[in-house]
């Protein structure tokens, strides 16, 4: 989906991208300006330095040999090449040696540093510059090799230390600030050239990064109208680099993916309630309808009265085990996790259903091999086991010897907490993942008492320890296994 400037904008990631974008200009520019100053001020010292070492060399000809010695160094040294000026003018400013021709009118008339850089022309340049332009501008040359002011100003630029010598004639040396100012110049067209390609730079990413991510945005958010728009099971997009927004989306996909188990989990309910709630309760109403109808003995109406109440407790049973599922599906419980001993447990329950067992002629044993413990809630662990037991026992009787082992061990990085029986089991594999389903009764275990719910329970309570329930052969019978992630002992 195009975006247009204004729209693009009002995004956050364009904002900053600006406000990073006009931080870093301000700091580059303010960069130029203190490199520059910087540069001129260091250029200006070292061309000072230069100069007070010429005014040395000068001032010892002068101690030497007076005025006739210091003017002839001052012409031997005119006549060498370099940046360095040299004048000896007059009392009245006319200037009588040097390698300077004409300067900028006010510059002889103080003493000491000038205040400013001034123009001034070389020696011989104003009549090469003549001749160069004499076909063109004749007339215009001529008045400026006549005007020495019109011709400094045409001129260089430089700074000097202007001098009196005791018989008031006046000495100028300085030095041309051409190479400082080209340095100068140098150093502004490179950062500057330098801010303009990172300027460049900053805008060719913000616009190839900035529109990726905001076609990442815009698809998120296009999945998200959808998914609000009653699409439950579409997800957000995920394309596998590992950024911040895939990390984003898999998280949302996952919470995503928990509303519609817990969605399905409440349809399940509603639709278990419906219709396998049902059954009980017209057979409660039936009792009651049949007590109430003729004529009965006392005795008559309390046994449907104690099956009344029996029925109630099986289905107070029911929905206790219903909300319990539902609470543990929903990842909280108000239960506490502490460590737990698995072994223990096992201990507990094996001794709880020995008396069942034995009455039902089935032989119970353990095979607990070390102590193990496990983050998690004694009584839910024990709830689950008690049921998982308790189906082996009921689904086990039909053997010639019948028998039920509970085996705690490790495995790898598993605790395994495994109820094998010897019974018919549970052959086929769509039947055994329908069986940690909710009210779900397998053809052979209609003629057993119960309400379905007894593996799924277990599997809510292995879902909660963040474990798992898996059902597999036995060879003969069934292994129902649960598996908790490992805690080391204490």
């Amino acid at each position: 989906m195009a975006l247009s400037v204004p729209a693009i904008m009002k995004t956050t990631a364009a904002r900053l991208s600006a406000l990073y974008l006009l931080l870093f200009a301000l700091c580059a520019v303010a960069l130029v300006f203190y490199m520059t100053s910087l540069s001129a001020r260091m250029l200006t010292a070292q061309t000072q330095d230069t100069i007070n070492d010429e005014v040395l060399g000068l001032a010892r000809a002068y101690q030497r040999g007076g005025l006739p010695v210091l003017v002839r160094v001052v012409e031997a040294r005119s006549r060498q090449p370099g940046a360095n000026l040299y004048l000896i003018a007059d009392a009245n400013g006319q200037i009588l040696t040097g390698n300077v021709q004409s300067l900028e009118p006010g510059v002889l008339e103080t003493e000491g540093w000038t205040s400013s850089p001034f123009s001034y022309q070389r020696f011989g340049e104003g009549e090469l510059e003549r001749l160069r332009n004499l076909p063109a501008e004749q007339g215009t040359n001529q008045t400026e090799q006549n005007d020495p002011q019109a011709q400094g100003e045409t001129g260089h630029n430089a700074i000097a230390l202007v001098l009196r010598l005791p018989n008031q004639m006046i000495m100028l040396v300085g030095r041309d600030l051409g190479e400082p100012e080209r340095f100068r110049a140098v150093i502004r067209r490179a950062l500057m050239l330098a801010l303009g390609m990172m300027g460049l730079g900053g805008l060719l990413i913000w616009f190839f990064v900035g529109r990726a991510a905001l076609k990442r945005i815009d698809s998120v958010s296009e999945a998200s109208r959808r998914i609000m728009g009653g699409d439950l099971t579409g997800r957000l997009p995920v394309t596998g680099t590992g950024d911040e927004f895939d990390r984003l989306s898999e998280n949302l996909n996952v919470m995503l993916a928990r509303i519609a188990t817990l969605n399905e989990g409440l349809k399940q309910v509603s639709d278990n309630i419906a219709h396998d709630l049902k059954t009980p309760l017209t057979r409660l109403r039936n009792r009651a309808e049949a007590a109430l109808s003729g004529k009965h003995k006392t005795a008559d109406y309390r046994q449907a009265l104690e099956g009344t109440i029996a029925e109630s407790d099986q289905l107070i049973k029911t929905f206790n085990a219903i909300l319990m599922i539902s609470r543990l599906e929903a990842g909280y419980s108000s239960e506490n996790t502490d460590r737990v001993d698995l072994s223990e447990a096992v201990r507990d329950v094996v001794e709880l259903y020995e008396p069942v067992a034995e009455e039902a002629g089935v032989s119970l044993k353990t095979d607990v091999r070390e102590t193990v413990f496990v983050n998690g809630n004694r009584e839910l662990i024990g709830q689950a086991l008690s049921n998982i037991v308790d189906n082996a026992i009921k689904y086990s009787t039909d053997a010639a010897q019948p028998a039920v082992r509970v085996a705690l061990e490790r495995a790898g990085t598993d605790v395994r907490l495994s109820v094998i029986d010897n019974g018919h089991g549970i052959p086929d594999d769509a039947d055994r993942a329908r069986a940690t389903e909710r009210f779900v009764r397998l053809e052979k275990s209609r003629s057993q008492p119960g309400s379905g719910l007894g593996l799924s329970l277990a599997k809510a309570v292995m879902t909660f320890h963040n474990g798992r329930l898996d059902l597999s052969p036995g060879n003969p019978g069934l292994s129902v296994v649960m598996s908790f992630p490992a805690r080391e002992n204490h």
